[in-house]
């Protein structure tokens, strides 16, 4: 199975795919998708370009599904929505293009990798690079993106598995407090 990795935003998207045989993973591409070019007033034009790399990166490498990053909120919230734009026309790109996406938090993508969800880019560089048996390290905003990627290639087999065994239904009889059911 081929899995498509974005890591959104504004100035730089990355994207990582990989091949995935059973649970070896073997790496297929990864890069960015870079907005500089435009100047930083004008957003449309910046979404654009994320817009349309990802439907090009989709239509060259042909992946089976995809796995988005989910943003976390920030302490500016402009910079939170902006960013949330720019997760917007990633995700329209995938889907306009009829593919399954997957949406982990950062946090997620780095306990599967790492191991624990505080590691650094550093670390998750250096970690994607090993299990991809790379030659070199990749850069960050791809490193990110390929560990979406294998974040995925992971937790799609446990998903499918659970959703083959039973009906997934919300609980209608469960109480909630502090957004715990009981």
């Amino acid at each position: 199975m081929r899995i498509l990795g974005i890591d959104p935003g504004l100035r730089t998207t990355g994207f990582g795919v990989i091949d995935t045989e059973g649970s070896k993973l073997h790496y297929v591409a990864s890069g960015t998708i870079k907005t500089d070019a435009v100047d930083i007033g004008q957003l449309p034009a910046r979404l654009k370009i994320i817009f349309d790399g990802v439907r090009e990166v989709t239509a060259r490498y042909q992946p089976a599904c995809a796995s988005v990053e989910i943003v976390f909120v920030n302490v500016n919230p402009q910079s939170t929505l902006l960013l949330g734009q720019a997760r917007g026309a990633a995700l329209t790109a995938l889907v306009s293009n009829d593919l399954d996406v997957a949406e982990y938090t950062a946090l997620q993508m780095k306990k599967a990798i790492v191991g624990h969800g505080q590691a650094r880019k550093e670390q998750v560089q250096e970690m994607v690079m090993r299990l991809l048996a790379l030659p070199g390290l990749p850069g960050k905003d791809a490193a990110d993106a390929l560990g979406l990627a294998i974040c995925h290639a992971h937790a799609a087999g446990s998903f499918a598995a659970i959703a083959r065994s039973t009906t997934l239904a919300r609980k209608s009889h469960a109480q909630f407090k502090r957004g715990r059911s009981y």
